[in-house]
C-alpha cells in the first residue's frame, strides 16, 4: 500500500496548467485519503469554480497517483478555493509583494524586455513577433508575449492561441501556444469588436498586462507595439524603462524612413536600441533561386546606421528575413514558419535572430546609466 508520504510526493510532480507549479506548493491538495483496498481519495481546490482546465488537472492527478504501486483506482473530488485562499495564493504568487507593481521594472528583473516597434502598420512586425516567441522557446528559454496593439491585435490568432485567460483574485493567469505564454485585449472582447479607447485607457490596459497578469519566471517578454510612436509607445518607457527598442522596418526608402523616425524615440525616452530586423528583405525566385528584391534592399541597414548616429550607439543590424507565402500562412493558422517549416530561408533567418536576442548579454538601459526616464508626457 502507498503511504501519504509517497502520494503527496506523486501530486507534487502534478503541475497547474495554468500557473505552471506544483498544486502541493500552490495548496491545491484539499485531502488524501488511502482506502484499504488500494483506491486513493484525492480531493483537489481549484482556483475558480469555472476553471477551464479543470478536466486537465483531473487527468494529472489520476496518472501520477496511478503509478504508485499498490494503487488499483484513484479518485479525483474537486473543491473551489474560497476567497481568503484566493488571496494567499496570489500573495504567494507574487512573493509578497503588493499589487499593481510591474515585476519587469524592478531593478533585480531577471527578463529581458523588448519592445518591437515599427514606423508605419504593414511591415509584418507581429509576424516577427510572434515568430521570435517560438523561436526562442525552441532554444530553450521561457518566453512571454503581450499583444500590446491593442487596437489592432493580431497575436493570438498567429500563435493559435484558444484558451482564455482566468482570474484569481486581482491576478490574471495567461493562455500559452507552443510554450509561449500570451495575453491579449482580444482575448476580453467579443467576436471582431472594435476597441474605442483613449490614452488613458490604453495605458490602464498596458500596466494591467505587465503588473496583473502571473507570468512567472520569464527569460524573455516581447512586446508587439502599434506602429509609430503613439500613447502606447510612451506607456512603456514609462511602466518599462529597462525595455529594449526592437525596430521592424522592410526595405523600401519611405518604410525606412519611418522606421527610423519610430526607433529615435529612444532618444527621448532614454531607452536602449537592441536592433534592428528587416523583413520582406527580396523573394527567392521559385525557379532559378535568384533573389528578386520586391520592395528594394538596404532599408535595414539604413535604419541601423540612422540609428546609430542618433543615438551616438552601434545599432546592429540583427538580419534580413526573406519573403516567404510560409510565413504568411503560418501566421493564418497559428502555426508560425519557425515551428512547421524550421528549415525554409525565413525561419532559419529569425531562427537566427532570436538567438542572437536570447543569448545576449543585456545592454545597459538608460535607467542603469543612471538617466531618468521622461514621465510627464
Amino acid at each position: 500500500m502507498p503511504s501519504a508520504d509517497d502520494v503527496q510526493d506523486a501530486l507534487a510532480t502534478v503541475q497547474d496548467p495554468e500557473i505552471h507549479r506544483p498544486i502541493t506548493e500552490l495548496g491545491m491538495v484539499k485531502s488524501v485519503e488511502i482506502l484499504a483496498d488500494g483506491r486513493v481519495e484525492v480531493a483537489v481546490y481549484l482556483t475558480v469554480s469555472g476553471c477551464p482546465m479543470r478536466e486537465t488537472i483531473i487527468s494529472r492527478v489520476e496518472t501520477a497517483v496511478a503509478a504508485l504501486p499498490g494503487v488499483t483506482s484513484v479518485g479525483v473530488e474537486l473543491d473551489v478555493m474560497s476567497d481568503t485562499q484566493r488571496k494567499e495564493l496570489a500573495s504567494h504568487l507574487r512573493g509578497g509583494q503588493a499589487e499593481r507593481e510591474v515585476p519587469f521594472a524592478k531593478p533585480g528583473s531577471l527578463t529581458r524586455v523588448y519592445a518591437v516597434a515599427s514606423g508605419k502598420g504593414g511591415v509584418g512586425k507581429s509576424s516577427v513577433t510572434v515568430n521570435l516567441a517560438a523561436a526562442m522557446v525552441g532554444q530553450g528559454l521561457k518566453v512571454g508575449v503581450v499583444d500590446a496593439d491593442i487596437y489592432g491585435h493580431s497575436v493570438p490568432r498567429m500563435l493559435g492561441v484558444e484558451g482564455k485567460p482566468t482570474q484569481v483574485e486581482n491576478m490574471i493567469m495567461p493562455p500559452s501556444a507552443l510554450g509561449v505564454k500570451v495575453i491579449s485585449i482580444g482575448m476580453f472582447t467579443p467576436g471582431n469588436a472594435p476597441v474605442v479607447w483613449r490614452g488613458p485607457m490604453l495605458h490602464r490596459a498596458l500596466q494591467q498586462f505587465l503588473a496583473d497578469v502571473y507570468w512567472g519566471d520569464l527569460d524573455v517578454l516581447l512586446l508587439d507595439l502599434p506602429p509609430g510612436t503613439g500613447d502606447i509607445a510612451i506607456s512603456v518607457a514609462q511602466l518599462v524603462p529597462n525595455a529594449e527598442i526592437l525596430v521592424v522596418t522592410t526595405p523600401q526608402q519611405a518604410a525606412a524612413e519611418v522606421a527610423e523616425r519610430a526607433g529615435t524615440i529612444a532618444v527621448e525616452t532614454r531607452q536602449t536600441i537592441a536592433g534592428v530586423i528587416e523583413n520582406m528583405a527580396g523573394l527567392p525566385c521559385p525557379h532559378c533561386g535568384e533573389m528578386v528584391d520586391v520592395f528594394g534592399s538596404g532599408g535595414g541597414q539604413r535604419v541601423a546606421d540612422g540609428l546609430s548616429a542618433a543615438t551616438g550607439t552601434k545599432v546592429p543590424l540583427l538580419g534580413s528575413i526573406p519573403i516567404d507565402t510560409r510565413l504568411r500562412e503560418g501566421g493564418d493558422t497559428g502555426r508560425p514558419v519557425v515551428v512547421d517549416a524550421p528549415d525554409s530561408p525565413a525561419a532559419v533567418a529569425l531562427d537566427a535572430v532570436a538567438a542572437k536576442l536570447g543569448g545576449r548579454e543585456r545592454g545597459l538601459s538608460g535607467l542603469q546609466l543612471g538617466l531618468t526616464p521622461l514621465r510627464n508626457f
